[in-house]
């Protein structure tokens, strides 16, 4: 028998051997990913709980992505009582998941309305994110909210539907929220806030707020190397706390984590971080950077 002829069992046998060396390889790169080592020594004040994200945004090639975790991988110990979670762009969040260290957690930049699986071109839903390891899902960004190329971005209605779905799903969901310039010029900054916030507070349930961090981000400082001073920031948070506390009880209010997402850095995160109501951050392009660890690193 020639050669260019072989019997179909023989494909698939060869396919079925591909298959399992496949396997075999994600099941030990899965093994492969460090544990990580989270430290004894919680971040100053010991009494409070931190989140600190990092947004990829639509950054990152297979090389890049690895190199990112390398770097995290040698970071050094997280405090304690600080989160860390990165937002990963969905082409590498199965390869993010299993080569980044344990004791940091993995984000999706979104999420479909719907949980179902089915004819939804392009949607990515909430079990498949489970499925590839994610445990957060970053909801509301203002590059969302506006839209790209056109699009008309999404509605703060479609925005609290997702975190609707996400919650019921089991994942935590960082929800953002925040103002333009001109609506901070015109003294809408808490009415905007207000505005995106209603919609979720109408759906959810009190007790899925465990499940939601308030990243508040005001869209004049993202990526513009701007920022509001500690106290600004302060006075937002303050207030967002406030009508949480208005709308949903005292005891919700006081465990929710409200992060600060206009241009955090490892220059400015510890002014930041000692203001009450701060309680972490979203944090864009220097998630990109190696100073990234820098600002978990220098919460000891």
């Amino acid at each position: 028998m020639s050669n260019n002829k072989l019997p179909a069992f023989a494909g698939a046998a060869a396919f079925a051997v591909a298959v399992h060396l496949l396997l075999d390889h994600l099941k030990s790169k899965k093994s492969a990913a460090p544990k990580g080592s989270s430290c004894e020594a919680p971040a100053n004040p010991a009494n409070r709980s931190y989140l600190i994200g990092g947004n990829w945004k639509c950054n990152t090639t297979t090389s890049s992505a690895l190199s990112l975790v390398s770097t995290l991988n040698s970071s050094g110990p997280i405090p304690t009582n600080c989160t860390v979670v990165v937002g990963v762009p969905y082409p590498y969040l199965s390869l993010v998941r299993s080569s980044l260290r344990s004791d940091i957690e993995l984000a999706a930049q979104d999420c479909a309305h719907s949980s179902k699986m089915g004819a939804f071109t392009g949607e990515v839903n909430v079990e498949q994110l489970k499925d590839v390891g994610c445990t957060w899902v970053i909801l509301g960004h203002s590059e969302r909210r506006t839209g790209f190329g056109g699009d008309a971005g999404e509605t703060s209605d479609l925005i609290a539907g997702k975190t609707l779905t996400a919650v019921g799903a089991g994942l935590k969901v960082m929800l953002c929220v925040g103002e333009t310039l001109e609506e901070r010029e015109s003294g809408k900054t808490l009415a905007v806030v207000k505005s995106q916030l209603d919609p979720v507070v109408k759906v959810l349930k009190a007790s899925d707020w465990g499940s939601v961090a308030i990243a508040y981000e005001p869209v004049w400082a993202i990526g513009t190397g701007k920022t509001a001073t500690p106290e600004m920031a302060q006075e937002t948070h303050a207030e967002i706390r406030s009508y949480i506390s208005t709308v949903l009880g005292s005891a919700v209010a006081a465990k929710i984590q409200i992060q600060y997402g206009g241009s955090m850095k490892a220059a400015n995160c510890k002014a930041l971080l000692a203001q009450p109501d701060i309680d972490g951050g979203l944090i864009g392009g220097a998630s990109l950077k190696p100073e990234f660890a820098d600002v978990f690193r220098g919460m000891m």
